[in-house]
């Protein structure tokens, strides 16, 4: 079945204002990224990954390091005890996710002993970041949304993950260890993140760091000038940023240049000509006129802003009628209506937003006093395409919203994901359900480059592991990831998701929410959740507000994918 469909208000305007347009900022990615490998298997499963560079042969791979589908083509796989961890009718992990990842052989040889810091011959020091308990910020956002995680019961779920992938991944006779470490400052300071990143790489010497402070880039600074890995460790930045830091500085989401593409593309093929076909009555089939609106506080939202509307004008001949920005959602009202007010008057049917994910409450409920219905574009910017914040916004104003989403379509914490994992493989449910989906993803991404790896374990080989593996193909429940030089983006690539699908927003539809919360309105993801990569996003928009078409939720796998039933195996 489907169903279709402030304790510290200064603080809070500071750091909430560094949000970025076009996606800049990423708080929630359940991407299965599992499928991570140096070759893909070959096993008739119901999807098959997009190469782009050979298969490395056998002879390519590193020392000790052999997946399932050279050992096949060498005619080996008979030879080898794969252990119960391994599902041998597919050659992929006995694990519940699509897409699955490839068996590794059991490592039988010498210890790969110290070869990078926080590397030792029989572990991997691993620091999880974990924001204060009381920051403001994040106070100020989770209020909005009922979140409850605390710091104790997310580094919980990050030991249980990392338990269950440490069951079931090859990692060369060394455990991962887990080292918390709290925040001394607000997700917003450089100062308290420039001290916390130099107190990681001086005092604890970890070979990477999971997560940082998400309205700072000084962490990630930090640690790269001190040699330290991190994954999602900043807030969403420009390809050029991570080129410059490589290879220490890696993201699951798109950079902030990927984002400006995509939506360039999205606007240019979709509304660039046309009428405003899913505006309120006043503008309903007008000729389209575009309108922006976006957050900035900082040079480099300008630059993305000013890259957007270039490549509009230059590749699709795409003008916007009105731009208009603003410093912060809090305590917006009198911006708002003065922006408000200016869309109106230039005739926009059309308003494009790119910012945070609570500035919407008060834009569409000042639209609605000023009686102006426009048709509402979404861009790839993080938790507004949750239905979770979604449902916070004027329902009449948004029953006009679409876009293009990063996310992919939602199924059931009954059926798959990040949640479904933790309690098919304890009985219970995460510590953290909230940010379950957020924990895993970062893990999932080191376990699958370790197993690749082999011994020789630095963040030199980790970089070669990852622009050697295979591109990770899409599904309706599963983005695209690739990293490296794969033709898709126009340089190196050290941030993983490549596609979009697209959404529009159903008021009526009644369903639960991202934290099982039941009520009203939901994203309906088109085609099923279908996904385009640059370049392929189509013209036509017959399908925006079909529910005949969309998906708010799979309440069993979607056709064409296979969850398997596993039996959990005991702890490690």
């Amino acid at each position: 079945m489907k169903e279709m469909n402030d304790t510290d208000d200064r603080h809070g305007k500071a750091a909430l204002a560094k949000y970025g347009p076009l996606g800049a900022i990423c708080f929630v990615l359940a991407a299965i990224i599992l499928g991570l490998v140096v070759t893909s298997p070959k096993n008739g499963s119901e999807t098959t990954a997009t190469t782009v560079n050979s298969s490395p042969a056998a002879g390519e791979l590193p020392e000790g390091v052999l997946p399932w589908a050279v050992a096949e083509a060498q005619g080996k796989t008979e030879e080898i005890d794969w252990g119960a961890r391994c599902d041998t009718t597919k050659g992929v992990l006995a694990l519940p996710v699509v897409p699955a990842p490839s068996c590794y052989a059991p490592y039988d040889g010498p210890s790969g002993g110290v070869s990078s810091t926080g590397v030792t011959a029989d572990s991997i020091k691993v620091v999880v970041y974990l924001a204060q308990e009381n920051d403001p910020v994040l106070s100020f956002i989770y209020s909005q949304i009922g979140n409850t995680d605390t710091p104790d019961g997310t580094f919980e779920t990050y030991e249980g993950f990392n338990e269950i992938l440490a069951t079931y991944f090859e990692t060369y006779d060394r455990k991962v260890e887990l080292v918390r470490y709290s925040a001394t400052g607000a997700a917003s300071d450089p100062v308290a993140a420039t001290s916390d990143a130099e107190t990681i790489a001086r005092d604890i010497q970890p070979f990477v760091v999971l997560g940082g402070p998400i309205l700072t880039e000084a962490f990630a600074d930090t640690l790269a000038a001190n040699k330290v890995m991190c994954i999602s460790c900043s807030p969403g930045q420009t390809n050029d940023w991570y080129v410059e830091r490589a290879p220490y500085v890696w993201d699951v989401q798109k950079n902030v240049n990927q984002g400006s593409i995509m939506t360039a593309e999205y606007v240019g093929k979709h509304l660039g000509a046309g009428t405003a076909e899913f505006g309120g009555p006043a503008v309903k089939d007008q000729k389209r006129k575009l309108g922006l609106i976006y957050l900035s506080n900082s040079e480099s939202s300008e630059i993305i802003r000013k890259e957007l509307e270039a490549t509009l004008q230059k590749d699709y001949g795409v003008e916007f009628a009105e731009v208009a920005s603003f410093k912060s959602p809090v305590g917006m009202a009198g911006e708002a209506r003065e922006i408000l007010a200016r869309m109106k008057a230039s005739g926009v049917t059309t308003v494009l937003y790119s910012g945070d994910p609570l500035a919407p409450q008060t834009l569409t409920q000042v639209a609605t006093e000023q009686d102006y219905f426009p048709e509402w574009v979404i861009s790839g910017s993080a938790l507004v395409d949750t239905t979770i914040f979604a449902r916070t916004y004027d329902q009449a104003q948004w029953a006009h919203a679409f876009g293009p989403s990063n996310l992919f379509a939602r199924v059931s914490s009954e059926v798959a994901g990040a949640a479904y994992l933790y309690k098919w493989f304890y009985g219970v449910p995460a510590p953290a359900r909230t940010s379950a989906p957020l924990i895993l993803p970062n893990l999932q991404f080191l376990y699958a480059v370790l197993q690749g790896i082999g011994t020789d374990l630095s963040p030199q080989t980790f970089e070669k592991t990852v622009f050697a593996a295979e591109i990770i193909p899409g599904t309706v429940l599963s983005p695209q990831l690739s990293w490296g030089s794969r033709g898709i983006w126009p340089s190196v690539d050290y941030a993983g998701v490549d596609d979009q699908t697209e959404v529009w927003w159903d008021a009526t539809a009644e369903g639960l929410d991202e934290s099982g919360k039941q009520g009203a309105g939901m994203w309906a993801y088109v085609d099923g959740g279908v996904r385009y990569l640059p370049g392929e996003w189509p013209k036509s928009t017959k399908k925006l507000f079909d529910p005949k078409s969309a998906v708010t939720l799979y309440t069993e796998a979607p056709e064409g994918i296979t969850i398997p039933d596993y039996k959990p195996l005991p702890p490690a």
